[in-house]
Formats: structure tokens, sequence, C-alpha cells
């Protein structure tokens, strides 16, 4: 399979597109990203964390995948303008990676004696 027919199962342009939609619509709602969350005076700072926090919160109560889309958005944000004192970025292994809740097709196949 090439990249274009995984991704066509594997990522959403529509998230993306929603995602652009709301960062556009909050730019005219709330100002410019930059002033809102990197203030010289911290406690003055959109809590970027406990916001995308909050919204996880709220699609696990309603379902409404819109929900979902401000979670992206605030988890690009503080990816943008970290306010986690160690933030960075180091790409990892499977090794440390916590993995996923549940039983994957691939870790099924492995268990039922298939090759992955």
């Amino acid at each position: 399979m090439n990249n274009k027919e995984i991704l066509h199962s594997e990522f959403s342009e529509d998230f993306v597109e929603k995602m652009k939609n709301r960062m556009i619509a909050s730019y005219y709602k709330y100002g410019p990203l930059a002033l809102n969350v990197h203030r010289k005076n911290k406690d003055d700072n959109v809590d970027v964390i406990a916001s995308l926090q909050k919204r996880l919160n709220l699609y696990g109560e309603t379902g409404n995948t819109e929900w979902l889309v401000d979670v992206a958005n605030f988890a690009m944000i503080e990816f943008m303008y970290p306010q986690h004192s160690e933030a960075h970025f180091r790409a990892t292994d499977s090794k440390e990676s916590p993995g996923v809740e549940g039983l994957t097709v691939q870790e099924m196949k492995k268990y039922q004696g298939h090759d992955a």
C-alpha cells in the first residue's frame, strides 16, 4: 500500500479542516493566539492544558465530536506555545510507547498464531 492509500483510511482531512475553521473563528473571537497563551504574566494566560482536559471530559460526557476537534486544537496550541515547564519534543521508539488500551488487530494475529 502506498502512503496516499494508507492516509485515505488512517487520516481525516475533514477533521483537520474543522480544526482550521475553528482556529480562524477563535482568532476573531479571542484575539491572536500568542497574546492569549504566551504573556509575560503567566497568571493571565489561557491555561491550555486545563482547556484541553475540560473538552476531553465534555466529549466523554456528551459524545459530541466537536469537542475532539477542540482537544486537537488545544494540543496543537500547547505544541506551538508550550506552557508545560519541561516541554520538549523527542522522538521515541515502540519500547517507550505507552501503547494502546485493548487488543490491536496485529496483536490478535500474533495471538492466533498468524504472521502479523
